[in-house]
């Protein structure tokens, strides 16, 4: 009996350990197609299956009309309707579609093993320019990725007029400056 394979913790990476995940790549690979080949025999052979008794039950309907079609004139569409009332044909087509999802999943595993292999190169190629190197302030990219959009929106709502020759706005000339300093408070709260 195979050992069950968790898909979860294959297509996971533990960034601290890129040497170790890159030596189990391959194998998680091989693993992982070796299980598609087998759910796509599975699916092959419960296809097979399903159009066996399928096969049957419309040769044992011509075979005695009177017994499944209860006096309706043999056409294929009754035959055909007739047939998808069997319990063989319910069962074996049940058990073609649960082959068909297992091979599903079984290839989204293979594919997901690939996509890790593509997660792996780059975060090697990061590792490369020292992007996980011990930055000098905190980094904590959750608290970063919050706060762009607040002060996206923040900045959005502030308006910089610059227009030439109004004194007052924009450049602050040397007159300006002196008469603001040379300006008494109105009243002593506003020192």
């Amino acid at each position: 009996m195979r050992k069950e394979l968790d898909y979860e913790s294959a297509v996971h990476i533990d960034p601290t350990a890129l040497d170790v995940e890159w030596l189990r790549q391959a194998d998680l690979m091989m693993q992982y197609s070796d299980h598609a080949a087998q759910m796509r025999k599975a699916m092959d052979l419960a296809k097979e299956s399903f159009d066996l008794a399928q096969a049957q039950i419309d040769t044992e309907i011509r075979g005695d009309p009177d017994k499944y079609l209860h006096g309706v004139k043999l056409t294929e569409g009754a035959v055909k309707s007739i047939v998808t009332l069997q319990p063989r044909y319910k069962e074996a087509s049940a058990a073609f579609l649960e082959a068909r999802y297992e091979y599903d999943v079984a290839l989204g595993a293979v594919r997901a093993i690939d996509q890790k292999k593509s997660a792996l190169e780059n975060l090697v190629r990061l590792l490369g320019v020292s992007y996980f190197a011990a930055p000098k302030a905190p980094h904590d990219l959750a608290a970063v990725a919050i706060e762009r959009p607040k002060m996206r929106r923040a900045n959005a709502k502030i308006r910089i007029s610059d227009p030439v020759g109004e004194p007052g706005m924009g450049v602050v000339t040397p007159e300006d400056f002196s008469s603001m300093v040379d300006e008494e408070p109105a009243n002593e709260s506003d020192v």
